[in-house]
């Protein structure tokens, strides 16, 4: 099993399986930057003796803080289970993994703003946004609150990410910032202690709140069974806040959408599905891909270049290519039909590949949205 990049908090997990297909189980606890005390609770020596009790296996567990290898690992399948935050979980459970149940009841973000902007849309052209890391859940729900008021992050003057979202309030009474995303819960404390520095410009809807659970949906089913019946029963034992079953993914869905999914066109290049894909290859064409290295080696399309698009620049249309990396393009025929693709609709290197083509003259160029999961399910983007 491929390993995301530990973090500086440790909590991790897991399990062994049944049978000797299943012998080393590997999970992921992934913990936003504003979760670090909820971190410091947990035990690993309780959490892997509880485990080991309930499946008579072994495990092998890692944490994370760093939520992009952490949301790049659930489109990879890169561990048999997930612990983490809404947008990581809702990730894994668009790529081969089911719902085991929510740590807590839902919760609502606020977009605060200084009390001088009338609205939302007076963040346009002028407006600096604090985030954490980009891929945080307070970054998602930004971006679906912007979108809701008919504005994107390519409006603002700046986004700045930093570690710490509590800071963001800070950093709008100091003038160095005029909006931010917090919990509503953190705003309600904070208003009251600061009357009168910012207000609320808008609020989210209702997304899961702290740490969720998410399982590979290929284990055998006694062991899901087992890791999912030891969870809620006795994550209290080793300090992880109760987890309660969850039927209901709509929430998670959401999550996903709001701050994930590349835009459903490209102007300039044509978008493609796996039928055409598969008749554009017959035909010759130059299949792409432009993940990471270990993912290319773990699986690809038969017959597909290795020509990594190296992602420092925002998830979004309006992102700089010039903090980016591609210098591979420059390896490729531009004369070629050349078909772009990485980790499916939430993975923006293969939208920012095909850009780079038509920037660089290539002649046609195809976007296969739905990349390597559409591949593998046999379905459309």
């Amino acid at each position: 099993m491929s390993a995301v990049r530990s973090g500086g908090v440790w909590c991790a997990l897991l399990v062994g399986l049944a049978g000797p297909a299943w012998a080393d189980f590997s999970a992921l606890v992934v913990l936003e930057p504003s979760a670090r005390k909820e971190g410091l609770m947990l035990s690993r020596s309780a959490l892997e003796a509880g485990l080991a009790k309930a499946t008579g296996q072994a495990a092998k567990a890692s944490t994370s803080e760093d939520l992009t290898d952490a949301l790049r690992s659930t489109r990879s399948a890169g561990h048999d289970l997930f612990i983490g935050p809404p947008q990581v979980v809702a990730s894994a459970l668009g790529h081969g993994y089911e719902l085991v149940g929510a740590g807590e009841a839902d919760e609502q973000y606020v977009l605060v703003g200084a009390a001088a902007l009338a609205n939302a849309g007076q963040l346009k052209k002028t407006g600096r946004l604090y985030l954490p890391q980009q891929d945080s859940i307070y970054t998602y729900m930004a971006r679906g609150m912007l979108t809701a008021n008919g504005l994107s992050f390519k409006d603002l003057q700046q986004v700045q990410y930093a570690r710490y979202p509590q800071a963001g309030l800070t950093a709008i009474s100091l003038h160095q910032a005029e909006a931010t995303v917090v919990p509503l819960a953190d705003w309600t404390l904070w208003t009251q202690a600061n009357p009168g520095v910012a207000k609320v410009l808008a609020t989210s809807g209702p997304v899961p709140a702290g740490l969720s659970v998410a399982i590979k949906k290929e284990l055998p089913a006694d062991v899901r069974a087992k890791v999912g019946k030891w969870l809620l029963s006795s994550a209290a034992s080793f300090g992880m806040k109760p987890v309660v079953p969850r039927a209901d993914v709509s929430a998670f869905k959401r999550v996903a959408e709001l701050g994930s999914f590349t835009p459903t066109a490209l102007p300039g290049a044509t978008l493609v599905d796996l039928a055409a894909v598969k008749k554009l290859m017959a035909e010759g064409a130059v299949v792409v891909d432009t993940r990471n290295e270990k993912e290319f080696q773990a699986k690809h399309i038969p017959g597909a270049v290795w020509v990594p698009y190296h992602e420092k620049s925002l998830k979004d249309v309006a992102y700089d290519p010039s903090v980016d990396d591609f210098a591979g393009l420059a390896k490729l025929n531009k004369s070629a039909p050349t078909i772009f693709h990485c980790n499916g609709a939430e993975c923006w290197k293969s939208y920012k590949a095909s850009k780079a083509a038509m920037a660089a003259g290539f002649a046609k160029v195809y976007w296969f949205r739905g990349g390597m999961p559409a591949w593998e399910q046999g379905s459309a983007p």
